[in-house]
Parts: structure tokens; C-alpha cells; sequence
């Protein structure tokens, strides 16, 4: 299933919704027309587990049309948010995860030019959390090297500590995608969560795709264009470290917990790797792509 948090109007609450065909069906509507107790948010579905999954998916299989006509609306019509608009805690970032942009990185960042040996791990806040179409806050006074990092995102569906790398895809509730952003001039030795986790910084979306339908994450196209023209484009099969080693590395030391939020890393294409480097400016549009998931979309504009 392919889902998102939406409302129906600007004034409206933020509701769960299942993506079918050209309508979202809200999830919670859902429920009370199949007679089970469903959640009207994203976190909460999650908290129900693999069996709340596979119980909806069933059914969707079987629904007659006509029950749609009083659940859902058409999707054209909804505003889609962040599939979870206010994450429980921090995000974890995973850097340095494809060999080609730990060369550029190394050329045009001063990072290491040796392949790391384990995931480097930073963190975004749950305040940079935006959604499709909307804005990301360009602070002239702070950053003149606004960057693109176009990143699979990986959900969390279980409690996981001391995960063995080989059953860790068993814990994943699903995948959507986040646009790593990244003021490349508020580094402070070394560490990057000023860099990174500025207000707006991590755009994500438009979708969760649960884990039951993408089954392999480790061979989907990445594609990210700035004003329509294309600067990354790599494929999740290139990772250094892929999920299954993510979760292991992560889970050794830190419990990961339903809806926690991975972001695994970008190919290379990035604007500081380019010569001359280019920054995303107001007036900008960016997009990230990923085959199955979707397109997230958002413009820049003056903080």
C-alpha cells in the first residue's frame, strides 16, 4: 500500500489516507465501513503493526466501489503533508553512503577520501520535517551554500535492538523519501546538525510505501532535478552500507522504534561536488525521485 497524511482543505485536520487509483480512502472512514477499529494518523497505524497491514490490504483487494464514495476523495484534491508530519524523535542520517560522493565529498568538503568502515550517523530534528510542495527557508545570513541530497528513507515498524543485519528488513514498516538538505558553510568542526537540521531541512514524502510491496530496497533509481534539470541520478544498489547493515549498526547501541525515520544516504550529484559547485537559491525548485515510491517537490524561498 502506497500511504499519505492529507487534508482535505487547508483548515482541515491531518488525516491518514491509502493511496488507490486516483482517490485517497481515509483510513479511519475505512475502518468504521469494514467494522475494525482503524487510526486516523500515520504513527498510530504503524503502532498496530504487520497485521493492521496486511488486514487493510485484504480488503482493499475486495472493496466494492461504491463503498469509496463517502471515504475518500479525490487525490488531486487533497493537500499532501509529510506521510509523519511531526516525527517522535530524531532523524537519523546516514552520510558518505556511495562511493562516488565520498570522492566528492572528499574533493570539495575536506571529509575523508577512505571509504568508512562504519555508517557515519548524524541527526536531523523533528522541526526541519516538511512536506511535498512545501517550502524550504533559504536564511541569506546564515547559509550561501544551500544543497540537494536526494535520499531513500527508510521507516522503522518494530522495536529493534542488537538487530542481526540478516532479519533486519523484518522490522522495516516501509520506504518513503526525504531530500537531505544541507547549508554546507554552517559545519562547526566536524559536526553537521546546524548543516543539516535547520528548520525545513528535511523534506519528505509524498508517500510510505509499506514493506509488503516494496520488498527489495536495495535496487531503486534516485533521481534528483533542480528547475527541471537533472543532478543526481544513482540507485540504492550502490550503497555502501545497505538497510539490512543501517539497522544492524544503528540497533547495536540505540534501540530504533516504530516510526523512527532512516535517512540512507545520497548518491553523488550533489551542488558542492560540482565544478563550479552550484547552490539552490530562492526562486528554486527541487525534486527528488524514486522509482515506486513517487516525486517530492519543493521550492526555495527567503527565511
Amino acid at each position: 500500500m502506497k500511504l499519505v497524511s492529507y487534508r482535505e482543505n487547508i483548515e482541515a485536520e491531518i488525516r491518514l489516507g491509502i493511496v488507490h487509483q486516483n482517490l485517497i480512502i481515509d483510513m479511519e472512514l475505512l475502518g468504521e465501513s469494514i467494522k475494525l477499529d482503524l487510526p486516523s494518523t500515520m504513527l498510530e497505524f504503524i503502532d498496530m503493526g504487520s497485521i493492521a497491514v496486511k488486514a487493510v490490504a485484504e480488503k482493499l483487494k475486495t472493496i466494492e466501489t461504491y463503498l469509496l464514495a463517502g471515504i475518500s476523495i479525490p487525490y488531486a484534491n487533497a493537500i499532501i503533508t509529510a506521510p509523519i508530519p511531526r516525527p517522535r524523535k530524531n532523524i537519523f542520517g546516514i552520510g558518505l553512503n556511495y562511493t562516488e560522493h565520498v570522492a566528492e565529498s572528499a574533493r570539495s568538503l575536506d571529509t575523508s577520501k577512505e571509504l568508512p568502515q562504519k555508517c557515519v550517523i548524524f541527526a536531523k530534528p523533528p522541526t526541519a520535517v516538511i512536506g511535498p510542495n512545501d517550502s524550504i527557508k533559504h536564511i541569506a545570513n546564515i547559509t550561501q551554500q544551500m544543497d540537494w541530497e536526494g535520499e531513500l528513507a527508510v521507516v522503522m515498524g518494530k522495536r529493534a535492538q542488537q538487530v542481526d543485519k540478516k532479519d533486519a528488513l523484518d522490522y522495516v514498516f516501509g520506504y518513503t523519501i526525504i531530500n537531505d538538505i544541507s547549508a554546507r558553510d554552517c559545519r562547526r568542526s566536524g559536526q553537521w546538525i546546524v548543516s543539516k537540521g535547520q528548520d525545513t531541512y528535511a523534506p519528505m514524502g509524498p508517500c510510505v510505501i509499506t514493506a509488503d510491496e516494496l520488498t527489495n530496497p536495495h535496487d531503486l533509481q534516485i533521481i534528483t532535478k533542480v528547475n527541471g534539470v537533472e543532478k543526481q541520478n544513482g540507485n540504492t544498489k550502490y550503497m555502501l552500507f545497505n538497510v539490512n547493515a543501517i539497522i544492524e549498526d544503528i540497533s547495536e547501541g540505540m534501540t530504533l522504534e516504530p516510526g523512527d525515520i532512516i535517512a540512507t544516504g545520497t548518491p553523488a550529484g550533489v551542488g558542492a561536488g560540482r565544478e563550479p559547485q552550484e547552490w539552490m537559491i530562492p526562486g528554486d525548485t527541487v525534486e527528488v525521485s524514486i522509482e515506486k515510491i513517487g516525486t517530492l517537490r519543493n521550492y526555495i524561498v527567503k527565511g
